[in-house]
C-alpha cells in the first residue's frame, strides 16, 4: 500500500509573514473573530430556545388526548347523561377511571389521537437535538489591551467561561429578601399598633445605632480614599434631611459634626481655583483629570454643606415650621447650636480654603445674639482666628465684617464684640515674629556633602545656592511688603471703629472696651492724632462718668503714647499722674467699698474711698492690679528722666501702703514695682530713714503727688510686711528695707530679679483655689502611747478623784471644804 501523500501546504515562514501586508493580516484576523462571534451568538440563541422549550414542557399541565372543545349545549347534555348513570354500585376510584369514550361525543369528526401525535413529534424533535450543546459551558469574550509592533496594533481577546451562581446562593438570597420583607412587615405592624414607652425607646435606640453605623462607615470610607470616594460625602449630606421624626434631630446633629470633621481632614491646604474654558478643553493626564474632578466635587459638596448650616440657623431665627414636620420647632435651637459650633470650627481650621468670607458673614451677626452660648462661641471663634492668623488676610476680612456690623447696628453691640479685636496680631513684636516664621528657609550644603561631590559639582552647587538665596530674598521682601500693607490696613479699620465710638457714643457701654483697645495699640497710633486724642481722654477722665478701671485704661493709653512715638512731644501729663496716684487707692483684694457721695472734683484727682457695705464700682480687683502695674511701668520706669524725685517718692510711699491691704499675689506685684522704682530713683532711699528732710508733715489724702510731703515720712510698712504669711512678700519687703541691693547677701534670686512686676503678679496669682508657692502642710507627730499626768492636781484633790473613780456608788465632790474656790 502506497504511503499517504503528505500535504503540500506549508506553514508560511517568518520572512514571508513580514512580506504580507498589515491590512491583509488585520482583515484575516477580523474575519476570524467575526466568525467566532457569530458562532457564539447562534449557539447562545439555540441554548436559550432550548431552555424555554424545556421550561414550557415542564410547566404544561397534562390533558387527555381525546379532549376536544365542546359547545355549551353539549356540556349540559353530558352532565345530564352522567347524572342518569347508575353510579350507586361504583366507587370513587371507578368514577375517576371511567373510559373517556363515555364522555366524548361520538358524532364529533375530530381525530382521536391528534394531540398525542403532536406531542410525540415535539418529543422526537427534542431527541434529535444534539446532546453535546446542552453540556457545553457558556463562554464570553473578554477584550484585552492590544499589542503594538512596528507596523500595527494587534487586538487581543480571550474566552472565559461564565460562572453561574449555584442554587444554594440563590436560595440564601431569596431567604434574606424574605427576611427583610418580614422585618419590614413587622416594623409596619409595630408602627400601626400602639407601643409602650419601653418599646418606643428600644425602637429608637435601634434606629439610632443603625444610623451611627452608616455614618461611621461612610466617613471612614471617605477619609481612607477621598479622591475615589467623594460620593460618600453626598450620601452623608443626604442624612441632614432625615425624615424619620423619631431620630431626625439626633441623626442631623451627628451628620453635621461628622461632615465638619471630614472636611477638615480632606480639604487641601490651598484655595481651589475655578478652571477657565481653555483649561477645561485642554488634554491632561489621567491623574490630573482625576484630581480636578475630586476638587470640583469637594468644592460643590462643601458649598452645599455650608448652605445647609446657614439654612438651619435661619429656620431657628425665623421660627418657621417645615412641611415635612420631621423636626419640631422646639428642636430648632439645639440644631442651630450644633450648626453654629460647626461653622466656628470651620472658621478657625479652614481660613485658607474657599468660602471663608461666607462663614465670616454668617457668624458676624451671631456675635451680638441674645443667646449667651451662641454669642460667646462666635466671639471666641473670631478671637482664635485673630490669634492664629499670621498672614493677615483672614484677619483683615474679619475686621472689615466686624466694622460693618458695628456701624450697621449704630454701635448698639455687646462689649465682647469689640474685645475680640484685642487679639489681632498687629503689634510690632507679633509682626516681626510672623515675618520670621513664615519666611522661606534656605538649605545650605554641609561639609559632609561637599566631600562627596567633585570640584566641578561643588562649583555648580555653590552657584545654585547663591541664586536660590537671591530668589528667596526677593520673595521675602515682597512677602514682607504685602504683610505690612495688610497689617496697616487692618490697623486703620480698628482705629476707625474706636474713634467713631469715642466721637459718637462715648457714653455707651462700649467705652471700656474702646479704652482697653486704645491702651493695647496706642504705640501704633499716628503722631498726627496725639493732640486730639489726649484732649478727648482728658475730658473723659475729668467727666466723672468713668469707673476706676476705665480711668486706668485712659492713663495707660496716654503713657503708652508718650513712651513711644510721642516721646518727641514736650508734654507734661501732670493731670494723668494725679489720676494714677489717686486710682491706686481703689485697688483692693475683693473688699466691699462705698462710693463717695461728693461729686468728682474738677482738679483731676479721684476722691478717696472709704470702707462700707456697698460693692465696688466695677470690675474684678485682679484685673485692676494688672492694669495699674502696667501704668506704673510706663509712667515711672519708662519716663525716669522726666519725673522728679518728689513725685517718685510719693508713688513709692503709696505702693508700700497699698501692699498692706492686697492679697499675696497683689502684694508681690506691688512690692516688685516698688523695687523697680527704688532702683530707677536711687535718691528716694531717704524713705528708709527716720530723719525728716524738711518742713511740713506727710499728707496721705493729698490729690497731687508733689504736694503730699513724702520726704517727711518713712516706709514703716516694710517692717510689717517682713512678717507676712507669704514667703515671697516677706523676702521682697526685707530686700526693700535694705535698699534693694543688686549684689550681696540681701540681693534677690534670679527668678525674682529678672522678671517684671506684671509677670510676677501673674505667676503668683491664685487660680482654681491653688496657691503659688504651694502651702506646706502641717506635719503632726503621732504619739505611740499616752501617759497620765497628775502634776496639775494637788495631793488632796488627787486623792479625792481616786476615791470617786474607785467608788461604786455615787458621791459628790465638795470643793468648799478643801478651800478651793471656783470662779465663773
Amino acid at each position: 500500500m502506497a504511503p499517504a501523500r503528505s500535504s503540500k501546504k506549508r506553514r508560511p515562514s517568518f520572512r514571508r509573514l513580514l512580506k504580507t501586508s498589515g491590512s491583509k493580516l488585520e482583515n484575516k484576523l477580523k474575519n476570524r473573530q467575526f466568525k467566532r462571534e457569530s458562532c457564539d451568538k447562534r449557539q447562545r440563541k439555540e441554548h436559550k430556545r432550548l431552555r424555554q422549550a424545556l421550561k414550557g414542557a415542564a410547566l404544561a399541565t397534562p390533558r387527555p388526548l381525546d379532549a376536544m372543545p365542546k359547545r355549551p349545549e353539549e356540556e349540559e347534555d353530558e352532565e345530564d347523561f352522567l347524572e342518569s348513570l347508575p353510579t350507586d354500585m361504583m366507587e370513587d376510584d371507578d368514577l375517576r377511571l371511567t373510559p373517556s369514550f363515555l364522555g366524548r361525543d361520538l358524532s364529533s369528526c375530530g381525530p382521536v389521537h391528534a394531540a398525542k401525535k403532536r406531542k410525540s413529534e415535539v418529543v422526537r424533535a427534542y431527541e434529535e437535538f444534539p446532546r453535546k450543546m446542552a453540556a457545553a459551558p457558556l463562554e464570553e469574550v473578554v477584550h484585552l489591551l492590544p499589542i503594538k509592533d512596528k507596523t500595527r496594533l494587534i487586538p487581543q481577546s480571550i474566552r472565559r467561561a461564565v460562572t453561574e451562581r449555584p442554587e444554594d446562593e440563590e436560595e440564601e438570597e431569596e431567604m434574606q429578601e424574605e427576611g427583610k420583607d418580614d422585618t419590614q412587615v413587622a416594623e409596619s405592624a409595630l408602627s400601626a399598633a400602639p407601643l409602650s414607652a419601653a418599646q418606643q425607646w428600644e425602637v429608637r435606640a435601634r434606629k439610632i445605632s443603625e444610623r451611627k453605623l452608616t455614618i461611621a462607615r461612610l466617613a471612614s470610607t471617605v477619609i481612607a480614599d477621598p479622591v475615589n470616594n467623594i460620593k460618600g460625602v453626598k450620601q452623608l449630606r443626604g442624612m441632614l434631611m432625615e425624615a424619620d421624626p423619631c431620630v431626625a434631630v439626633t441623626v442631623r446633629k451627628l451628620a453635621m459634626v461628622s461632615l465638619m470633621e471630614i472636611f477638615k481632614d480632606i480639604a487641601p491646604t490651598y484655595k481651589i481655583r475655578p478652571l477657565t474654558d481653555t483649561e477645561k478643553g485642554a488634554k491632561v493626564k489621567r491623574e490630573t483629570q482625576q484630581l480636578r474632578e475630586f476638587e470640583e466635587g469637594l468644592l460643590s459638596q462643601y458649598k452645599f454643606y455650608l448652605e445647609d448650616l446657614e439654612q438651619c440657623i435661619k429656620d431657628w431665627k425665623q421660627k418657621k415650621s417645615k412641611r415635612s414636620r420631621a423636626v419640631p420647632i422646639s428642636s430648632y435651637p439645639g440644631l442651630a447650636g450644633v450648626a453654629v459650633r460647626c461653622l466656628c470650627e470651620l472658621l478657625q481650621a479652614m481660613s485658607h480654603f474657599n468660602f471663608h468670607n461666607n462663614i465670616l458673614v454668617a457668624l458676624a451677626p451671631l456675635m451680638n445674639d441674645r443667646t449667651l452660648t451662641v454669642s460667646t462661641a462666635c466671639c471666641d471663634a473670631f478671637a482664635t482666628l485673630f490669634r492664629q492668623d499670621k498672614a493677615g488676610e483672614a484677619s483683615l476680612a474679619a475686621v472689615r465684617v466686624v466694622s460693618g456690623l458695628v456701624k450697621s447696628l449704630n454701635y448698639d453691640v455687646r462689649p465682647e464684640v469689640l474685645r475680640t479685636l484685642l487679639s489681632v496680631r498687629i503689634q510690632e513684636a507679633h509682626v516681626k515674629k510672623d515675618l520670621s516664621d513664615t519666611a522661606p528657609a534656605l538649605k545650605l550644603m554641609t561639609h559632609k556633602d561637599k566631600g562627596k561631590l567633585s570640584r566641578m559639582k561643588r562649583k555648580w552647587k555653590k552657584a545654585e545656592e547663591k541664586l536660590q538665596q537671591e530668589l528667596l530674598e526677593a520673595e521675602a521682601s515682597d512677602s514682607k511688603d504685602k504683610k505690612m500693607k495688610t497689617h496697616t490696613e487692618t490697623l486703620n479699620i480698628v482705629f476707625l471703629i474706636y474713634f467713631r465710638i469715642l466721637k459718637k457714643a462715648h457714653k455707651s457701654v462700649l467705652l471700656p472696651a474702646v479704652l482697653e483697645g486704645l491702651a493695647n495699640f496706642a504705640h501704633l497710633i499716628n503722631l498726627e492724632f496725639f493732640d486730639d486724642l489726649l484732649d478727648v481722654l482728658q475730658g473723659l477722665v475729668c467727666s466723672g462718668d468713668l469707673s476706676n478701671r476705665e480711668r486706668l485704661h485712659c492713663v495707660q493709653t496716654v503713657f503708652t503714647i508718650l513712651s513711644g512715638q510721642g516721646d518727641v512731644l514736650t508734654v507734661d501729663p501732670l493731670n494723668f499722674y494725679s489720676h494714677l496716684y489717686g486710682a491706686l487707692l481703689w485697688l483692693h483684694a475683693g473688699e466691699r467699698l462705698v462710693l463717695p457721695v461728693r461729686p468728682y472734683p474738677k482738679t483731676g484727682a479721684p476722691p478717696l474711698p472709704f470702707w462700707g457695705s456697698a460693692l465696688p464700682p466695677a470690675g474684678a480687683p485682679h484685673d485692676d492690679v494688672t492694669i495699674a502695674l502696667r501704668c506704673l511701668d510706663a509712667a515711672l520706669i519708662g519716663r525716669r528722666k522726666r519725673v522728679g524725685v518728689r513725685r517718685a517718692a510719693a508713688f513709692l510711699k503709696r505702693l508700700a501702703s497699698l501692699a498692706l491691704r492686697l492679697d499675696g499675689a497683689g502684694a508681690v506685684g506691688v512690692l516688685a514695682a516698688a523695687v523697680s522704682v527704688l532702683r530707677s530713683y536711687p535718691k528716694c532711699d531717704f524713705l528708709l530713714d527716720n530723719e525728716l528732710q524738711g518742713s511740713g508733715s506727710y499728707l496721705p489724702e493729698a490729690e497731687q503727688p508733689e504736694h503730699c510731703n513724702a520726704h517727711n515720712t518713712a516706709l514703716w510698712e516694710l517692717h510689717a510686711l517682713r512678717r507676712h504669711f507669704h514667703p515671697t512678700v516677706s523676702r521682697l519687703a526685707s530686700h526693700l528695707s535694705r535698699g534693694a541691693p543688686a549684689e550681696g547677701s540681701a540681693a534677690l534670686p534670679p527668678e525674682l530679679s529678672r522678671r517684671s512686676a506684671t509677670e510676677l503678679y501673674e505667676d503668683y496669682r491664685v487660680r482654681d483655689v491653688t496657691f503659688e508657692p504651694a502651702a506646706t502642710p502641717h506635719k503632726r507627730k503621732k504619739r505611740e502611747f499616752f501617759s497620765q499626768d497628775w502634776s496639775l492636781l494637788d495631793d488632796d484633790l488627787r486623792r479625792r478623784v481616786d476615791n470617786v473613780l474607785n467608788d461604786d456608788g455615787e458621791a459628790e465632790l465638795e470643793f468648799t471644804q478643801a478651800g478651793i474656790s471656783v470662779r465663773a
